[in-house]
């Protein structure tokens, strides 16, 4: 969704055990005044190449309790391990999870995956799109740091258009490609064959 207004509303020391971060707050305002908040994790000088970036959707099943059907702890850790190499870089945590669902509807998506829908399929019986996902918010996060051009770690073509298209330039795609697992190998699959990520 458009935004009217998107202010910085919080900064605070970070440490992680892949090292120091700044993290921030940011909350977008629509012009229907509904609200969308998201977090940025800041390292190191972002300003004087084009800077490390990851926009990253929440996977509470993923990232907080290692589920292993999809492979979004993964990206994250692979994330935030290359701008801890790099010593520098963002990565945008944003509130979008089941690609934009919601929480009780990506379970709901998982029972009828359990019955032999697909990621695709079991979105679209729900009356979803395949991906409902925006990236408004991250591009216009981007711009009020300052950040005009990105290496942006991901295997989705749409995030790079979505940034271009909102007036971030994508210097540079940047795999992130992780080592699969038999339990999500179908998922990725369908990533690759009808979403047209970028994976082998």
């Amino acid at each position: 969704m458009p935004y009217a207004s998107v202010h910085q509303t919080a900064d605070a020391d970070f440490p992680t055990r892949w090292g120091h971060f700044r993290i921030l707050g940011f909350e977008g305002v629509a012009a229907s005044g509904e609200k969308d908040e998201a977090i940025a994790l800041l390292m190191g000088e972002i300003h004087s190449t084009p800077a490390l970036v990851r926009v990253h959707s929440q996977c509470l099943t993923g990232d907080v309790f290692h589920s292993l059907r999809c492979d979004c702890r993964q990206q994250l850790e692979l994330a935030l391990s290359k701008i801890a190499d790099a010593g520098a870089g963002i990565l945008i945590y944003e509130q979008q999870e089941g690609r934009g669902i919601g929480l009780m509807a990506k379970l709901k998506a998982y029972e009828l995956q359990d019955q032999g829908r697909d990621t695709v399929e079991a979105n679209e019986d729900l009356g979803f799109k395949a991906d409902h996902r925006g990236y408004e918010l991250p591009a216009e996060i981007l711009k009020l740091l300052g950040v005009k051009s990105v290496r942006l770690i991901t295997n989705n073509p749409e995030k790079v258009e979505a940034l271009e298209s909102a007036g971030v330039q994508v210097a540079e795609r940047i795999s992130a490609e992780v080592e699969p697992e038999a339990s999500f190998e179908k998922y990725l699959q369908v990533k690759r064959d009808k979403m047209g990520h970028l994976v082998s």
